[in-house]
């Protein structure tokens, strides 16, 4: 068993920035694919950025394509994502989750953190 905690959630306005970080609470997470995934209110959970567990492959959503980067640090076993130009649109919760293939379904992930809420204010 894994269990991932997500920290870094926050209120900005939009066009600012926020760093979430994920690590486990206790296990190693190094030899996972990790993602994370975004919930907006009343909305389905939906992948943004995917990261493989060697950390050379990446996977965006479009919605987030050239404003999102995924990255690992597997030395200190933490995962981030580092949001820029952040969209009103993007305001929810986000939830990081380890699966052993790299994959953007998200029935595909076998542990999940509890989620950091994010919120953009127009």
């Amino acid at each position: 068993q894994v269990h991932l905690v997500e920290s870094g959630g926050g209120s900005v306005q939009a066009g600012g920035s926020l760093r979430l970080s994920c690590a486990p609470s206790e296990r190693t997470v190094r030899t996972y694919n990790m993602g994370w995934f975004h919930q907006a209110p009343g909305k389905d959970r939906e992948l943004v950025a995917l990261i493989a567990w060697t950390g050379r492959d990446t996977y965006y959503a479009d919605s987030v394509k050239g404003r999102f980067t995924i990255s690992r640090d597997n030395t200190k076993n933490t995962v981030f994502l580092q949001m820029n130009s952040l969209k009103p649109e993007d305001t929810g919760v986000y939830f990081c989750a380890a699966a052993s293939t790299f994959t953007p379904r998200g029935s595909d992930y076998s542990y999940w953190g509890q989620g950091t809420q994010v919120t953009v204010s127009s």
